[in-house]
């Protein structure tokens, strides 16, 4: 068994077909069914199914990726460690992020440790509360800003960062849009613009809206800030989203407005699997973040 049978097999396993997966592997398509082929007659098992014009995993396709998966993430796990350990200051971090910490937190902090580190790389991936805490997990990543932080799990530990105050937007000629500071029930008859149900930020506004006393009627639903950025200044209706989030300025600009009624807020952190040590220049980075954050 070779390691480049392993690696089409995966990526095959990922694109369910192919002929993608050789076009992203720079291969030929026959060399990779032929792979593909040899690692079956190997192991004397079907890995793949065909249905339709794509490739489906067979139950013991899945167990086997499952496993690969694991082995190929500790094989570039330990390849980066030698190369860190050769090259401290040309390593690469793998970090994970919600999409409302990339407007503002990430590239700032990334930007401020590069100064120090430049020959540092971010490998970086966007995703949800649910899906970071797997790539963590599984090892495809090394530390994630996540967004609440989960002040208990079996699997990954970490640090809280900071709590953020969560906002009102409104419409530029909403009938509350002048003032300072309202109380979320005054909201209860207006539609809202929300995340969809995957994200965190979702939960978080739906909570904050049964406290007050009501459950909001969404018209809307989007899955990046921008989007509910936008669909509220065009008059779709009204939204919350973090302080962090508000910090762009575009052309369709909604007014933000302080809800004290109750005061929302999200915890963010910092994560990592627990009981494996990161690497090292993962470890340099999540300390310069500690102090980075304390100096705020």
């Amino acid at each position: 068994m070779e390691l480049r049978q392993l690696q089409y097999f995966v990526k095959v396993a990922r694109k369910q077909h192919v002929t993608q997966a050789a076009e992203e592997l720079h291969v030929a398509q026959s060399a990779v069914s032929r792979q593909i082929h040899q690692l079956e007659e190997e192991l004397g098992v079907e890995l793949f199914v065909q249905k339709g014009r794509n490739l489906q995993l067979t139950p013991v396709g899945k167990l086997f990726l499952n496993r690969v998966e694991g082995i190929l993430t500790d094989l570039e796990r330990a390849v980066n460690e030698i190369h860190e350990f050769l090259h401290p200051e040309a390593g690469e971090i793998r970090i994970g992020f919600p999409h409302s910490l990339g407007i503002y937190l990430l590239p700032t902090v990334i930007a401020h440790f590069r100064h120090e580190h430049p020959n540092v790389k971010f490998r970086l991936r966007q995703g949800t509360y649910n899906s970071l805490i797997r790539d963590v997990c599984k090892g495809e990543i090394d530390l994630a800003f996540i967004s609440p932080f989960p002040k208990v799990h079996e699997r990954v530990t970490g640090e809280l960062l900071l709590q953020e105050e969560l906002y009102a937007i409104l419409p530029q000629g909403h009938v509350l849009a002048e003032y300072q500071t309202i109380r979320l029930e005054q909201l209860k008859n207006d539609s809202f613009v929300m995340f969809s149900e995957e994200y965190s930020l979702r939960s978080i506004v739906l909570e904050a809206c049964a406290k007050a006393g009501f459950v909001p009627s969404i018209g809307f639903e989007g899955e990046e800030t921008d989007t509910i950025r936008s669909l509220v200044a065009a008059g779709m209706g009204v939204s919350m989203l973090p302080e962090m989030a508000l910090t762009e300025i575009s052309e369709l600009q909604p007014v933000k407005v302080r809800v004290i009624d109750p005061v929302v807020t999200r915890s963010i952190g910092l994560i990592h699997r627990t009981g494996e040590r990161l690497p090292l220049v993962a470890e340099v980075f999540q300390r310069f973040l500690l102090e980075f954050i304390r100096k705020k």
